[in-house]
This record gives C-alpha cells, structure tokens and sequence, in this order.
C-alpha cells in the first residue's frame, strides 16, 4: 500500500498504481520466501546431519551456504521422465498446482504493519480455503503417475489432511474468539504489549500444542510422512517424478512448512510484535517474525530427526479421537471463559 499511495503522489492514476504495487509487491515476496526457503532447507539437513552426529552439506560454498542453489541446478538440468502409462497431461499440472497453491498463500501474510499482499478481513478463511485445495495436486500427482506406490500416498495424505484440518479449524476458532476479527493483522495487534499479551501464554497454550502437532500432519512432516513413506512405499505421491515436477512438489512442500510456522508464529507469539514493547525492539517488526519463524522451522527439523513415525491407525486415531473431541471442548471452554469475564472483544 505505500508503494501504491508514493505511485499515486507522482501523478500515476490510481488503478495502474494499484496493479504495478500488487505486482511489485508479490515479485519481492516470491523472490524473498524461494531465496529463504533454500536456507530454511540447509538449516533442515544441517540439523538432521548434527542430530546424527555427521557434518551435512558442507563443501559446495563456504560452509556449504550454495548447496540449495546447486541442487536446484541439478534438478532443473536433468531430465524430465514420464511413465510410459501416465496420464501426461495431470501428471504435469499436478505439481504446478501444488506449488502455486502453496506460494499462493502467503497473500495475506502480514510481515510488518501494512506489509502484507492482501490485507483481507478473512485472511485465515483464505489460508485454510488454499491449504485445503492443495491436496488435490497431490491427488492429481498420485493418480496420473500409473503407479500403486504413488496412488496409495496420494490417498494416505489426502485423508490425512482432510482428518487434522477439522481439529486445526476448532484450533482457529478459539483464536479468532481472543482477536475478534478474521484478519491476520488484527489477530497480531490483539496480542500487543508485552509477551504476556502473547496467546500461548494464557488458557490458549493446550491449542498451540494441538497446532504444532497438527501442522506437522496437514504438511506431511515426520512423525505424521505416511504418505512418503521410504520404507514401504519409496516417495509416496511423488515416487515417479523427477527433475523440475519434483522441484515444483517439494518447493511447495517446504512453503507450507514455512507458512505453518508463520501461522504459528502470528496465531500464538505475536507476530512481527516484539517480546517487550520497547521502542528499539519494535522498530525491526520484519526482524521478530523471521526470527520466530526459524525457531519454529528448527523445531519442526527436530521432531523430524528424534520421533519415530506413526502408523497409519495411530495417525487416524490422533486426529478424530484426540484432537477432535479435545479442540471442540477448548470452543466451548474459551467461549465460557470470555463471557463470563466479560473479555468478549469489541
């Protein structure tokens, strides 16, 4: 919007401000989150590399800093094979479809005050409309690739994201009753102040907990990989893909990751908020997400390396008689505690 509002001062009309703001504003975020995300993806295997005792990527770049950058390379450089079966035309949408959901997304992420793509009021509805169409990329994937391995991880993870986002929309619910509003910017000043204000740190804590672990499902982390299983079924959904498919698969992979630690970080620690409102500590507001972000990465990164995976009934059992009952009970409970506290917002 302030680039907009600046185009508009030189005497640009105000539409064509509008598209070359929103253009300009999505090529710097998209340029932002990809050079990141193959950072965040170092990290990753640094942690899993130190968890087990080896040293990780480290030879390509000073302390292996360009390994990201040589894999992409490598993956854009091979070549691309089709199954001789596969429906190509679905085969290759499929992971265009994944990854452009995934990028989608981060729309309505606000990184600092008004340095957000799309300031909607129903940003959280947006994020959990795009989060939920993205399992038919993986649908899609699974079935065009004429493959059992693949047709059975496509499966596997669409009933895995469709079980845990029935428990994780409750989860909102119970934040949105805090905040009052639908927009992730409101939801991030409601906490302000101090990290007291923070939401994690009152009768919302069990819902963080609830969220941490069903975001590791809806992304198809470790513990909750059934749908790429190595041991039984080799990748899962992606298992015939190669080349710049597969990149497109695991890029969007890895930005919903990211972005369930953004939700994490905005939904529960305050956001782009600084721990102690102070004003040189408020005055890097793009600083404290980012930062926050990465300690939710490094956790994610952790679980990946120290928990073994679930089976499948124990994953199914987690969603729908644990997570269930209990974020329908915390409704209930936050909607009681407000009302008779008076603390209902607006």
């Amino acid at each position: 919007m302030l680039f907009v509002e600046l185009l508009n001062g030189w005497g640009v009309p105000y539409n064509i401000a509008w598209v070359i703001g929103q253009s300009v504003g999505i090529l710097i975020l998209s340029v932002v989150l990809l050079v990141m995300l193959a950072f965040l993806l170092l990290f990753d295997r640094k942690v899993w590399a130190a968890v087990q005792m080896r040293r990780g990527p480290n030879v390509v770049g000073a302390f292996g800093l360009l390994q990201s950058f040589a894999d992409f390379i490598k993956f854009v450089l091979k070549e691309v094979i089709v199954p001789a079966g596969a429906n190509k035309g679905v085969f290759f949408l499929a992971p265009i479809l994944a990854f452009v959901l995934s990028i989608s997304a981060w729309a309505v992420v606000p990184v600092a005050p008004g340095w957000v793509v799309a300031d909607i009021n129903v940003g959280v509805l947006y994020i959990f409309a795009i989060s939920s169409l993205g399992v038919y990329g993986v649908i899609m994937g699974g079935w065009a690739s004429n493959s059992k391995y693949a047709f059975l991880g496509a499966l596997r993870s669409a009933a895995q994201m469709v079980s845990y986002e029935v428990s994780i929309g409750f989860i909102l619910i119970t934040v949105l009753l805090f905040a009052g509003s639908l927009n992730l910017s409101d939801i991030i000043e409601a906490q302000s102040g101090n990290f007291w204000n923070w939401n994690f740190f009152g009768i919302l804590f069990p819902m963080f907990v609830l969220f941490f672990i069903s975001a590791l499902a809806e992304t198809n982390r470790p513990p909750f990989d059934l749908p790429e299983a190595e041991s039984e079924l080799v990748a899962g959904f992606m298992v015939e893909y190669s080349s710049t498919p597969y990149l497109l698969f695991m890029v969007g992979e890895y930005l919903n990751i990211v972005l369930m630690c953004a939700l994490c970080s905005i939904l529960f620690f305050g956001g782009w908020l600084s721990p102690f409102d102070v004003w040189p500590l408020n005055a890097m507001p793009v600083f404290w997400l980012v930062f926050k972000i990465v300690i939710f990465f490094f956790l994610f990164a952790m679980v990946k390396a120290i928990v073994p995976r679930y089976r499948y009934d124990q994953l199914m059992r987690l969603g729908w008689k644990v997570f269930l009952p209990i974020s329908l009970f915390w409704v209930v409970l936050v909607s009681g505690y407000l009302l008779a506290f008076d603390k209902l917002p607006g």
